[in-house]
């Protein structure tokens, strides 16, 4: 399933994840800080949803507050609510 999350408040703008069940299998980030979001997509393949929204969730980029890995958690919850 690939589900497709306009992140709010960062640079990033169209987040792409696919999962298998509850497993994230790949993350597509479109802006942003590429060497950073191309690590976090390495580093959440093969994680389960909720561990991720477990450790991702509540991060802030600077004085914002929310970040890209924030977004990412949020996606990841409206991903699990079906909206």
């Amino acid at each position: 399933m690939t589900y497709t999350y306009r992140p709010r408040g960062v640079c990033s703008q169209l987040m792409e994840i696919e999962t298998d069940g509850n497993t994230i299998q790949g993350l597509r980030v479109l802006g942003g800080c590429d060497g950073n979001l191309q690590g976090i997509s390495r580093l959440v393949v093969g994680m389960d949803v909720d561990e991720a929204i477990a450790r991702l969730e509540g991060i802030r980029c600077g004085y914002k507050s929310t970040s890209c890995p924030d977004q990412l958690a949020q996606a990841l919850k409206a991903m699990k609510a079906g909206t």
